[in-house]
């Protein structure tokens, strides 16, 4: 049994698809690809058993087999290869795979198929319609504030709560906290779920850059994403998500404008002096000045640089994790954004002044204690 593909082509669908395969995975056989032909269409599988990605890649074939071939084996030996077409021979009998290509042979130990698990099944009595730019705004915006407890099982996620007239994706890691809404994703059937963080990486990194539409059902334990020639099935957190709303504070009478880029750019050099275990920076806010400081009295290195800012309320100095206020600014698009505070124990807002069609965008962070040097 033989096809005929191109080593780039197949590259690329294996690339896309074998961020899936765990380093040390419980199972051996799932240190393969899943290999099925069906005339002109191959069919290859990657799996962790809780994540599963399908790539279909159109070759030149009219025989039907299935083989699982070892994955950092195979990705090894067409990555040396240069772009050409290449034989692959598969043995119904031995499982064995033979690569030609245009000046040489590489003989591969495939293994038996009927050992690879079974992709689980969607029943898909849910479904949203999106397209891919705005599923990957709500992963852009949301999947860097997860956890990386796995004690914290559901913070490790991205919370999806789909309504009548918008949809929410939350993520925190209990230091900070993002709201992501979007009113052109709704749904006649309100529900919730949480959405594992190495699936939306993966689904981040194989979305196309031109924009195509998504298809996205649901069931209880599971959540099915399609797009162009990819597939991918992941088993939902099943965990009660933390009350987010309750955390957010409604009252914020002092607020801080300011361009963000000269903001984040200050921060990231004041940063560089900052205790290297709490990353603590020292905000001093004041009618039209914004004073950063830092200081790690550790190796007695410190600096400080003014800004420009716009401020309603009372002056106030405030302390926050200089990595994560970075992080957050960063994800942002907006020139100007708004810091709404209420006291220097209290979470603060960041809030951006420019938003595109109906998106929502809500950052919380958490203050840290400020030492004692002024």
């Amino acid at each position: 049994m033989k096809l005929v593909v191109s080593s780039s082509e197949l590259v690329k669908n294996l690339s896309n698809i074998s961020g899936v395969i765990a380093p040390n995975p419980l199972v051996p056989i799932l240190e393969n690809f899943l290999f099925e032909l069906e005339k002109s269409t191959l069919t290859i599988t990657a799996s962790d058993m809780q994540t599963v990605m399908v790539s279909e890649v159109t070759v030149d074939s009219s025989d039907t087999v299935s083989v699982a071939i070892p994955a950092k084996l195979l990705m090894d030996t067409l990555r040396s290869l240069p772009d050409q077409p290449i034989t692959i021979n598969i043995s119904k009998d031995t499982f064995g795979v033979e690569i030609t290509t245009s000046n040489g042979r590489f003989k591969i130990a495939g293994e038996n198929p009927l050992d690879f698990p079974k992709a689980p099944q969607v029943n898909r009595n849910f479904n949203i319609e999106l397209d891919s730019h705005t599923l990957a705004s709500a992963i852009n915006n949301t999947l860097f504030a997860t956890s990386t407890d796995d004690l914290r099982p559901a913070m490790t996620g991205v919370f999806v709560d789909i309504q009548e007239d918008s949809t929410t994706f939350v993520a925190t890691d209990g230091h900070r906290l993002i709201r992501y809404r979007r009113e052109d994703i709704k749904s006649a059937t309100p529900t919730t779920m949480i959405l594992p963080r190495k699936a939306l990486n993966l689904i981040k990194s194989s979305l196309p850059s031109e924009n195509v539409p998504v298809v996205t059902e649901f069931s209880n334990s599971n959540a099915f994403f399609s797009f162009g020639n990819i597939k991918l099935i992941c088993r939902l957190i099943d965990e009660r998500y933390p009350d987010y709303e309750n955390v957010i504070p409604k009252a914020n009478p002092n607020k801080m404008t300011i361009e963000r880029s000269k903001f984040l750019s200050s921060l990231k050099r004041i940063a560089i002096f900052s205790n290297k275990t709490t990353h603590q920076i020292r905000l001093k806010i004041t009618a039209t000045e914004l004073t950063i400081s830092a200081e790690d009295l550790d190796y007695s290195n410190e600096a400080v640089e003014k800004i420009d800012c716009e401020f309603a309320g009372e002056d106030m100095e405030i302390g926050f994790n200089a990595k994560f206020l970075a992080e957050m600014l960063s994800n942002l698009g907006s020139s100007t954004v708004t810091l709404e505070l209420s006291m220097p124990n209290r979470a603060g807002l960041i809030i951006p002044a420019d938003k595109e069609e109906n998106e929502d965008i809500l950052m919380l962070v958490m203050p840290v204690m400020l030492n004692s040097y002024s």
